[in-house]
């Protein structure tokens, strides 16, 4: 082994960046042209078709049989002359990831091309083999996929990928992409009706996101080399390197050669497929790296976020890289989020968080921070995972806290709401930053300074949900947010009507319910360090929860109060989120119990074996000066501490075998989950970690079998 990791060395040390070639300097010569939405459709359908199909997208009407057959026969006109060979329905199962099974367009009873209708609208998946919490019991293996025809098609490898809902045989949903669909439906209708406050017109709204991606980049000799690496996503030991992130020179730093080549290959093939990324650059840890897009309407956003993971570690695997999509792949170093930009447009062009028209923008934004504070469980539960528990709290991220930045101008203003009862705006000139040199003009100042340590903040006409895990599909967060902030809008508007039928003018009515949702939301709204001890203990007294497990964040998710929310905005039927309740307890219990299994056979087979050797070699050594009459107490002494250490660590694997064996015979799932938690993940994996990295620094390097921090870190 030791081989193995002196040969990662070599081999990463000697790659070169591969060359790059796109096909014009100008994207917008070939932005999308493997993609067929909209835009596409419009220009190869007739236009009768084209009207059915956008009504369908912007409307929900159904398309009917002849709509389908004839978009069939044009997509795979045209995905035929891209020289694709298959198609499939491409959908989001409970897995966290996308799945696909590709048909090929030959049929071979008429010796032809052909793609029908029925096909583009339906096909059928095993439902059973899938996570279903139950749903589905192993003979009951009958579901469905649906087209979505609000997602574009695209291309991929000479397949044409047609997005889809995925639901069982009964009707129970079993994606991500259904429930996110039920929630913006469920924030069109409350948003539309509070818009009528204000003006006409409005007839529908769009959630946008612009979802950027953290990662790392490790080359891919040091991959195979690490097994905790490719089996687990993450280091399950490592000391810290001398040279991490303490100087923060990494971050927007000059791009490194390989990384630049693959960060060009990448971005090439996701304009391809009409993925609007813009933004990159190295971000805080070394070798992590952030992608960023432009925004678009929600749920392509979501489908574009997950293909984006698929396409990058395809493209990191030609230029000889694995990408590190985990939330915390190397402890002591920065672990990555997935930060959701989140903003609510009309079919008028208004950002309904612009602060422009001054009432009308702070119905919004207080609407929000009051759906925040009063569902907060709810958005911790909608970030919950294994991976993401390691990051969040970790002086580096949002904490599992929830809480609201507005920036010092807004929280002043709604503070003096709260003190004084009294709604009055005050119009101001844009300021600016004077910086007493001629030649550089002056800066404007933004409505907010930016808060890198909330885990919801407000950044001037959006708002940025940073605490979104990075392997996260981030569908499930952006369904929360959206049926809470259309639940407090239900809520809004049944008080404002409530108030106006009581005699009181819209207007008045629309303040005084603002009023009074300032001050009941007080709690959530935190300016300060969200990092320190101090807003810990400032978050309790405010009765804020701090939930830092997966096992304990998911039950929110099955409280009275959130099924009923998920059941009136006909988001989940209390089966359907008791099955999710379940399927990702497991998750959960079966990363820890892969982790444990991976720590021990790394223990077992690799660390103890290579540390026994160099104790052997410090033992002849300390012979050997014994007969020389030399003072060999200082290598006994090293013997001592190591021999420790292998006792520390053999001991700790071997109590965290039986306690594993007691946890998996527990039959219920989500009882499973906190066991695996509070026993295995917090009593077992710390005390060999520490152990094992102590080896680390002590074992003579020629002897220390994987790969270390500075060697995979370091790219050229």
């Amino acid at each position: 082994m030791t081989n193995l990791r002196f040969n990662a060395v070599e081999v990463a040390s000697a790659r070169s960046a591969k060359t790059v070639e796109t096909p014009s300097n100008r994207i917008s010569d070939y932005f999308g042209e493997d993609c067929f939405g909209l835009p596409q459709m419009k220009a190869h359908l007739a236009p009768g078709i084209y009207k059915k199909v956008e009504s369908a997208v912007k409307h929900g009407t159904k398309i009917d049989e002849a709509t389908a057959d004839a978009v069939a026969t044009s997509v795979a006109t045209w995905a035929i002359s891209k020289g694709a060979t298959h198609h499939t329905h491409w959908f989001q199962p409970l897995t966290g990831s996308s799945a696909e099974k590709h048909d090929s367009f030959f049929d071979y009873t008429k010796g032809i091309e052909t793609f029908k209708g029925s096909t583009l609208v339906q096909q059928e998946p095993d439902a059973s083999s899938f996570p279903n919490g139950g749903i589905r019991a192993t003979n009951q293996a009958r579901g469905y996929t649906g087209w979505d025809p609000s997602s574009p098609i695209f291309i991929v490898d000479k397949t044409l990928c047609i997005p889809t809902v995925f639901v069982s045989f009964t009707g129970d949903t079993l994606d991500y992409k259904t429930p996110l669909l039920k929630a913006q439906e469920a924030i069109n209708k409350a948003t539309i009706d509070v818009c009528q406050y204000f003006e006409e017109g409005v007839t529908s709204i769009s959630a946008s996101l612009g979802c950027e991606q953290e990662y790392f980049l490790v080359d891919k000799a040091f991959y195979v080399a690490r097994p905790d690496l490719y089996i687990t996503g993450r280091t399950l030991f490592g000391a810290k390197p001398p040279h991490g992130q303490q100087l923060d020179d990494h971050y927007f730093g000059s791009i490194a050669p390989r990384v630049n080549a693959f960060m060009k290959d990448f971005e090439y093939q996701c304009h391809k497929l009409g993925i609007p990324i813009t933004t990159r650059h190295n971000e805080v840890a070394p070798g992590q790296f952030e992608a960023a897009p432009l925004y678009e309407e929600i749920n392509t956003g979501v489908d574009h976020n997950l293909l984006m993971m698929d396409i990058m570690e395809k493209v990191a695997g030609e230029h000889n890289f694995a990408v590190l999509l985990h939330e915390k792949p190397f402890a002591g170093l920065n672990g990555s989020g997935k930060h959701n930009n989140w903003s609510l447009i009309t079919n008028k062009g208004r950002n309904l968080f612009d602060p422009e028209g001054s009432l009308y923008f702070l119905t919004f934004l207080v609407n929000t921070v009051k759906a925040v504070h009063k569902y907060a469980d709810l958005l911790r539960a909608s970030i919950a995972s294994a991976g993401n528990d390691h990051r969040l709290g970790a002086n580096e991220a949002p904490p599992a806290i929830m809480s609201v930045f507005l920036g010092s101008s807004l929280t002043a203003f709604l503070d003096e709401v709260a003190k004084t009862g009294k709604l009055v705006f005050n119009e101001g000139d844009d300021q600016y930053i004077e910086l007493g040199l001629d030649k550089i003009p002056g800066l404007k100042l933004d409505t907010t300074d930016r808060n890198r340590t909330s885990p919801f903040a407000f950044t001037g006409n959006k708002f940025e949900f940073r605490a979104v895990g990075s392997t996260q599909n981030t569908a499930t967060p952006m369904t929360v947010l959206n049926l809470i902030v259309a639940e407090q809008l239900t809520n809004f508007k049944e008080s404002v009507d409530a108030a106006i039928a009581g005699g009181k003018d819209k207007e008045a009515a629309i303040r005084d319910v603002l009023v009074q949702y300032i001050k009941e939301s007080e709690a959530i709204r935190f300016e300060g360090d969200g990092y320190s001890q101090e807003w810990v203990e400032e978050a309790e007294s405010r009765g804020l929860s701090n939930v830092k497990d997966t096992p304990r964040a998911l039950d929110f998710f099955i409280s009275k109060e959130a099924k009923e929310i998920f059941a009136k905005q006909g988001v989940f039927t209390e089966r359907e989120i008791e099955a999710r309740h379940d399927v990702w307890s497991e998750i959960y219990s079966t990363k820890i119990d892969i982790e444990s299994k991976t720590m021990e056979e790394l223990v077992l087979n690799k660390v103890l074996p290579a540390s026994a050797s160099y104790v052997a070699k410090l033992s002849d050594s300390a012979v050997k000066l014994k007969d020389l009459g030399l003072d060999a107490s200082s290598i006994i002494t090293t013997i001592e501490e190591v021999t420790g250490f292998m006792k520390t660590a053999k001991e700790g694997v071997a109590a965290m075998v039986l306690e594993r064996d007691r946890v998996l015979a527990i039959e219920d799932t989500n009882a499973q989950a906190v066991e695996f938690c509070d026993s295995i993940k917090a009593k077992y994996f710390d005390t060999i970690r520490e152990a094992v990295d102590r080896l680390e620094l002590f074992v003579d390097d020629a002897e220390w079998p994987l790969p270390k921090y500075s060697e995979m870190l370091l790219i050229k």
